[in-house]
């Protein structure tokens, strides 16, 4: 066989190998990025001081389109105009 193609053969075999081990670690990094995100989720999950069921009516709702439904007794947070109105309410001048 011609030196020029068994050199690119081998060329090819190493390429393969680099990518089969390219995707192997891409897996693994899926999996972790997976495992993180979901312990972030349950830790915030876990972090809402709501009942379970109130807390999977909240889900439900939100992803029903209904984005506008309050937690019970939480007031909701500010905007950055309102924290900026309030905090010209309340200087002395």
């Amino acid at each position: 066989m011609n030196p020029k193609i068994t050199k690119i053969v081998t060329e090819i075999g190493r390429m393969k190998a680099k990518i089969a081990d390219y995707q192997n670690r891409l897996r693994e990094l899926e999996r972790q990025k997976t495992e993180l995100e979901n312990a972030d989720i349950v830790a915030t999950v876990r972090g809402i001081d709501i009942p379970p069921d109130q807390l999977a009516e909240f889900i439900r709702a939100f992803t029903a389109g209904k984005q506008s439904l309050a937690v019970p007794d939480m007031e909701p947070p500010l905007t950055d105009y309102e924290t900026t109105e309030r905090e010209d309410l309340t200087v002395d001048k």
